[in-house]
């Protein structure tokens, strides 16, 4: 837990640590231990998913230009859409899941192409290979948010991302007692650089006990993540069904339009696993909807996602008028719990 570490006689640290927020040895095992999950050169964690975000979009630097992900997470577009400009950077929105789209869309000054897949909370699939060849034909790097991916179920840098980005809060944290962030680099070169100095120099890092905790959580990591993928798909094929729900928004299911891609990217044990969240749209509308989550009895009424606890969530009203949420729609983010306990959960919060 150490700020500070003691200096050499002669003024040096060849013990490799001077000051916390440069770096601390639980720090140093817990990015070591990240970047060997995702097959990356180097890691740097921070103190949020938002501040690993807005570390790897700052790269783009002052006259550049960033394409990202229209239906990606509401805090990253704040950061595009209000903290982007007073550094000088453009930013623009597109549909990443059609090639054709971001090849249009991007420009003589675009630096970076950010993409999230799957997406918050549409659960919309983009093809990592296409983007990552499409961004480097054009001088561009590709970061992914793996948030929902996980290490466990998608490795970004295998299908040629430069970078994959998570709030390590939900999955790799694991139990919702800890805040935190990792960007995982498949090179440590120049351009990683600005990464690190911007998590030394911003100072928004990790404290020792934040790490410990997340790399306590890596241990049961696999076993957490693929109960709750297994859950989550049987939890849509239930609600697929029910005569209450219009749509249903998970890629583990046969018609959705991302499925066979899915299927590709998304593995674990050499199986398709599509991760632990799924959303549905409740007949009705927002008023319906907001019943529904009203009434559960095992899903906690609560933001965030990757805990433990199955949680449920009124997204447009969380994200705001400008939200590309349906009024009617809910999030799942589904837990260990037995599944029959929770399909009974959604489907008496639904009869009533």
């Amino acid at each position: 837990m150490s700020t500070t570490y003691e200096r050499d006689a002669d003024g040096g640290y060849r013990r490799g640590y001077e000051y916390g927020r440069n770096g601390n040895p639980t720090r140093a095992l817990l990015e070591k231990a990240l970047a060997s999950l995702e097959g990356g050169a180097t890691s740097a964690t921070f103190a949020s998913g938002t501040a690993a975000c807005l570390a790897v979009l700052h790269t783009v630097g002052p006259g550049g230009h960033v394409l990202a992900t229209e239906d990606c997470y509401h805090g990253t577009l704040r950061q595009l859409q209000e903290l982007l400009p007073e550094m000088g950077i453009e930013a623009s929105l597109v549909d990443t899941t059609d090639l054709d789209s971001v090849r249009s869309g991007l420009r003589d000054n675009t630096r970076l192409i950010w993409v999230e897949t799957p997406s918050n909370p549409l659960l919309r699939i983009s093809d990592i290979a296409a983007l990552a060849k499409l961004a480097h034909e054009n001088g561009c790097r590709l970061a992914c948010d793996n948030t929902f991916g996980t290490p466990v179920l998608q490795h970004p840098l295998s299908f040629g991302a430069d970078y994959s980005v998570h709030s390590s809060t939900k999955y790799i944290g694991g139990h919702s007692d800890v805040t935190g962030g990792a960007v995982i680099a498949a090179r440590d070169d120049g351009h990683f650089e600005k990464v690190r100095r911007w998590q030394s120099k911003g100072g928004a890092v990790p404290s020792p006990f934040d790490c410990w905790l997340q790399l306590r959580s890596l241990n049961t990591l696999p076993l957490r993540v693929r109960q709750q993928a297994a859950s989550a798909l049987l939890l849509a094929e239930f609600l697929q069904n029910h005569e209450r729900v219009s749509l249903v928004h998970y890629p583990g299911l046969s018609d959705h339009s991302g499925h066979a891609l899915a299927a590709r990217q998304m593995r674990a044990d050499e199986q398709p696993r599509c991760g632990g969240v799924l959303s549905f749209e409740v007949r009705g509308g927002e008023a319906a909807a907001m019943s529904v989550a009203a009434r559960t009895q095992l899903f906690i009424r609560a933001t965030s996602l990757g805990g433990v606890e199955s949680l449920i969530e009124h997204r447009a009203s969380v994200e705001g008028p400008d939200s590309k949420a349906p009024p009617g729609l809910l999030r799942l983010a589904v837990g260990i719990e037995h599944v029959e306990d929770l399909r009974s959960d959604l489907d008496q919060a639904l009869a009533r």
